[in-house]
């Protein structure tokens, strides 16, 4: 079968991670100004915060060079672009008030998008809290969801008679417990599991008051969606008992694992936590965050289900119940040493779609690759285009067997900051030289436009 006709082909990126202008026309700093600038080397590691001492300042200038990207990706063939909003552009103090020329380079975006054909997909939060607000606590301060309430609604007045769709929060496991538990990426927190709790369940409500304040106030009909990550597993065969096992490894909250997909999607679709996870963590989860009141908010109905894949584990059944499947030897895997697994994005779609029965967009998926601008000018990157097929190749049999996919972004549209590895890794189908901000479509964005253009009957082997 061909992808349905109406299937949403994109791309994305983030805020922090393309824009640059860090100090520039009003900006507040954002913890991931903070975090970069930070040189210190931790005396336990010997690392920095970020290689090589990079910084977001510059990134990919995207900030005074989106006319010339939106233009490349009109040229790739774009339906749609996941962009993100720095929250501390629009409100430098993460209250109060607003900043006019940082609310307006999202508004001249928006139209930019438009005018090349392009549906804007807007994710307002995507890591970068306003560190005028880390300052005051963040998300352990129980007026966070108050805040970002105030900070949706700016937005929303801005930009909802032009953007209909929205997705409030980007993997917000990975910015509490790489961020707030871990304490390896920003803030840099290493809090006790029920302030971890507590931190999470205030992001929960904050999404929640989202929901509500664009449905309230947007000037347009929308759709509203939540984009985490998830336990990323598929069965290592598709026998039945491989299947059911991975399935049941997908939503298992019973080990002390605050990774698992149950924690993050249960309380925002099913108004509940996992009672698995509770049980597991009793001696830290706090009895005051099932109030129904709290979990009926976080809740808000929604349109559709995000979801960002690049890697999986192998799940197979065992008599006890399931295990891990071994990595073989020499496993295929990417410059970020991921492993290359695209059995995950035929099955954790089929799973999320069974359990929350939402539509099911991927809002990111693709891996970085040590490539670089050859003599001939190009850009040669064959083991993207072989990754992409692939794992689309994948996606279509979760089509075929019914599951409600709407579309799929390519993480990411350029080379950009990618977090605290800094400029180290390449995801873009276009590539950067951040020296000269010189940009050069890939192999890969021109093999993408094919795609697009025949709605996915150009992959290879479908």
């Amino acid at each position: 079968m061909s992808f349905p006709k109406d299937f949403l082909w994109g791309a994305a990126a983030a805020a922090y991670q393309i824009e640059g202008a860090a100090m520039e026309d009003g900006r507040g700093l954002s913890i991931w100004d903070v975090y970069s600038h930070d040189k210190n080397v931790d005396s336990g590691t010997g690392r920095m915060n970020i290689d090589n001492g990079d910084t977001g300042d510059v990134a990919c200038d995207h900030y005074h060079r989106y006319k010339e990207d939106v233009a490349l990706m009109k040229e790739i063939g774009l339906k749609a672009y996941r962009l993100s909003i720095s929250w501390s552009r629009v409100l430098p103090e993460g209250k109060g008030k607003i900043n006019e020329k940082g609310l307006d380079f999202y508004g001249d975006l928006v139209d930019e998008l438009l005018k090349a054909g392009i549906e804007p997909y807007v994710t307002l939060f995507h890591w970068d809290l306003p560190q005028a607000l880390m300052n005051l606590g963040g998300w352990s301060n129980p007026d966070s969801p108050d805040w970002f309430a105030e900070y949706v609604k700016v937005v929303t007045d801005k930009l909802s008679d032009r953007v209909t769709h929205w997705i409030t929060f980007n993997e917000s496991q990975c910015h509490i417990i790489i961020g707030h538990l871990l304490g390896e990426c920003a803030p840099k927190l290493k809090l006790p599991y029920p302030e971890v709790f507590q931190a999470m369940h205030h992001l929960f409500l904050a999404h929640g008051k989202a929901v509500q304040t664009i449905r309230k106030y947007s000037a347009k009909p929308c759709m509203v969606g939540y984009a985490p990550c998830a336990s990323e597993v598929y069965p290592v065969t598709d026998k039945k008992e491989d299947i059911d096992a991975a399935r049941r490894a997908a939503f298992d909250a019973s080990a002390k694992n605050l990774w698992n997909t149950s924690w993050w999607i249960d309380p925002i679709v099913h108004g509940r936590y996992p009672k698995e996870g509770i049980e597991a963590f009793a001696e830290y989860f706090p009895e005051a965050l099932l109030k129904e009141e709290d979990l009926a908010l976080i809740s808000q109905p929604l349109d559709f289900l995000g979801i960002n894949l690049y890697r999986g584990s192998g799940i197979r059944h065992t008599e006890e119940g399931y295990v891990q499947a071994e990595k073989k030897i020499g496993f295929d895997r990417t410059a970020f040493k991921w492993p290359v697994t695209p059995k995950v994005l035929h099955y954790m779609p089929k799973f999320l779609f069974e359990r929350y029965h939402l539509p099911v967009l991927i809002t990111e998926n693709g891996l970085s690759m040590a490539d670089w601008v050859s003599l001939d000018g190009k850009v040669h990157d064959p083991q993207r285009i072989d990754f992409m097929n692939r794992y689309l190749l994948e996606l279509s049999k979760a089509l075929d067997e019914g599951v409600n996919v709407v579309g799929y972004f390519a993480w990411s549209i350029m080379d950009n900051f990618e977090w605290s590895q800094g400029y180290g890794e390449r995801f873009g189908l276009i590539h950067v030289d951040f020296e000269t901000q010189k940009r050069t479509l890939k192999d890969s964005a021109y093999w993408y436009r094919d795609i697009i253009t025949s709605n996915g009957e150009g992959l290879q082997g479908l």
